[in-house]
């Protein structure tokens, strides 16, 4: 989730590129870099880290005067966060310079064409073989507009490519698929950006691009074409809200952009994760597969909203592998005196990978020889470097405390580890796991379908403002969600919440109930071990005891009605992956509850985004 600038006009292009970094730093903080033309070659200059180091050096060392460039903010995906890997990349002979957000599913097919035509790579990057096949393009004699729509029809996965070529210093040239890509329209200047937030300070006036478009920019116009060559227009509209808003991208929260967010994160999550074949690839996965071959045993550790994710992983992983799974919370994992051996795999669940309790537990793991994989959001971070390999989550840099499109990138991660353990032990048939994948990239579409009746949830939650308890029910996969829905509440609202295994109620739960008690009932899919019909028994119950029900259940199922005094209505998605849909409204209703009581959502009190410390 890079952030991207470009500019061409009449201000210094440093200082409009660098400024539009600063606001976009939100996008990825690994390393930052800026390319301007000058003299028919490009000058440069890229640091590993924060903004700041970048401004320090160009401080140090200024570059030379320009009206037009490029910028780029990285998050982390192909190679590891340093000065060398860092955007923007140039061809070899010093004339283009490219940046690059997104992931290019096929760059080791093309960098190994690169390579045997005698191309020298000098990062592990796939963004590098992009500026290589368009300097190969412009020196053939096409312009760079040209080149890139060349270069894009054989680039496959989710792009954003924003490119200048210093032999035509006065355009900027720029294509995406599947990747956030905004226009700034000025008066004789124009900007590229992830989004207005990049250019907010000098236009208002933006233009939205379509799928598989290419944009040139210039001081004088746009022109947009796809990527065929034919031309194309895009959607113009006015930002009508002030920066601080615009670096939320016209959101209240940073929360709840994020759970916006979520079909894009998910999306995102499973790119790139099956070959030409159809098998699942995890290329980061560094455990060799006759040694996951011999695994009986899994124990996941992990620590709030990951623990969670790991307990839908439990459902998974035994209903898809056979394989015995154990859940535990990282803070006591190692206090136990657990039992593992070389069989044991041990799965960490970290979005920063920084977690203190959970690097410990790892560590304790690898000293009794388990093997360790890590799911994590944050490249290069400590807990996949000591751990024998990592399925990275892909959701991009989540600014709100609370975790949502972390959370549900997770559950992602998860799905594709307990897959491919499936595919390793052959306890499932390829077409059965093709199955599952074609499923869950489905989910993208039924993620944005519950998004799509927020203001319904919004609703609810302002009607309880003034609740001072709400409780959360669920079966099978669904209870990990009510336990989630119910930390989104404490975390955000500052109430009491608390999550309950349904099938629990008549061993003590009950008798919290009573008169309008607010109570979330997350409704497992038809069919499935009769687990729905258990689950209307214990609705009955509560509203028997004068519960207020809010049922999440299939959209079509009409027979909840009678029971339900609220209806959240879900798609139809197999009950291991209904979690995806379902802590959706939960995550909205927590959000706009807290909005409303007046609370900071993003900065929840007393809370901090990574637990350094155990």
């Amino acid at each position: 989730m890079c952030g991207i600038v470009g500019y061409v006009g009449q201000k210094q292009a440093q200082d409009v590129v660098v400024e539009g970094l600063r606001r976009l730093e939100y996008r990825g903080y690994d390393s930052a870099g800026i390319a301007l033309p000058k003299d028919g070659l490009i000058v440069s200059d890229k640091r590993a880290g924060k903004l700041a180091n970048l401004e320090a050096s160009i401080a140090a060392t200024p570059l030379p005067a320009a009206t037009a460039g490029i910028g780029h903010t990285r998050w982390a995906t192909h190679g590891a966060p340093n000065d060398l890997n860092a955007h923007p990349h140039q061809g070899s002979r010093g004339r283009l310079a490219v940046v690059h957000n997104g992931i290019i599913e096929n760059f080791a097919e093309l960098r190994a064409e690169l390579v045997a035509a005698g191309r020298t790579m000098l990062s592990e990057t796939d963004t590098e073989i992009a500026a290589h096949l368009l300097e190969a393009e412009v020196v053939a004699g096409h312009d760079l507009t040209t080149a890139m729509q060349n270069v894009c029809r054989r680039l496959e996965g989710a792009f954003t490519l924003v490119a200048i070529d210093a032999a035509h210093p006065d355009t900027v040239v720029a294509a995406r698929r599947n990747s956030p890509l905004v226009v700034g329209l000025g008066e004789g200047e124009n900007f590229l950006g992830s989004d207005v937030a990049a250019f907010i300070d000098h236009t208002r006036e933006a233009l939205e691009l379509g799928q598989d478009q290419v944009v040139t920019i210039s001081r004088d116009g746009v022109r947009i074409t796809t990527f065929d060559g034919q031309p194309a227009e895009g959607k113009q509209y006015h930002v009508d809200w002030d920066l601080a808003a615009a670096e939320k991208d016209g959101y209240d929260w940073f929360m709840r952009k994020e759970i916006f967010e979520q079909p894009r994160a998910v999306a995102d999550a499973l790119l790139g994760r099956r070959d030409a074949e159809g098998k699942l690839q995890l290329d980061e996965m560094r455990i060799d597969a006759s040694e996951l071959q011999g695994i009986d045993k899994i124990i996941i550790i992990a620590a709030g909203t990951s623990y969670y994710a790991g307990m839908v992983a439990k459902y998974a992983i035994e209903h898809w592998t056979r394989i015995s799974v154990e859940v535990e919370l990282a803070s006591e994992f190692r206090y136990r005196d657990p039992i593992l051996t070389r069989s044991t795999l041990v799965v960490a669940i970290s979005q920063s990978g920084e977690t203190a309790d959970t690097l410990q537990a790892i560590r304790h793991a690898r000293a009794q020889q388990s093997k360790v994989l890590a799911i994590c959001n944050t490249n290069g971070s400590t807990i996949p470097r000591e751990s024998d390999g990592v399925i990275y989550t892909y959701a991009g840099p989540e600014i709100g405390v609370a975790s949502t499109k972390g959370y549900v990138t997770q559950l992602v991660a998860c799905y594709l580890l307990a897959l491919y353990l499936a595919q390793t032990k052959n306890t499932l048939y390829g077409d059965e796991i093709n199955g599952v994948m074609d499923q869950l990239e489905a989910m993208p579409a039924h993620v944005q379908t519950v998004l799509d009746e927020a203001d319904k949830v919004y609703q609810f939650a302002r009607d309880h403002v003034d609740t001072k308890s709400v409780l959360f029910l669920g079966r099978h996969a669904g209870y990990p969600v009510a336990l989630e829905g119910a930390l989104k509440l404490k975390e955000l609202a500052y109430i009491h919440a608390e999550g309950f295994a349904a099938g629990e109620l008549k061993h003590g739960p009950i008798a919290l109930i009573e008169e309008g008690l607010p109570v979330f009932c997350i409704v497992p899919p038809k069919g499935r071990d009769q687990l729905r019909e258990k689950m209307v028994s214990a609705i009955q119950e509560i509203r028997a005891r004068g519960a207020a029900t809010i049922v999440l259940a299939e959209h079509d199922d009409e027979a909840i009605t009678p029971y339900a005094d609220e209806f959240i209505r879900l798609p139809k998605v197999p009950v291991l992956l209904q979690p995806l849909v379902a802590v959706v409204p939960l995550q909205l209703f927590a959000c706009e509850l807290a909005t409303a009581m007046g609370h900071d959502v993003d900065q929840p009190r007393n809370l901090a985004k990574s637990v350094t410390v155990e």
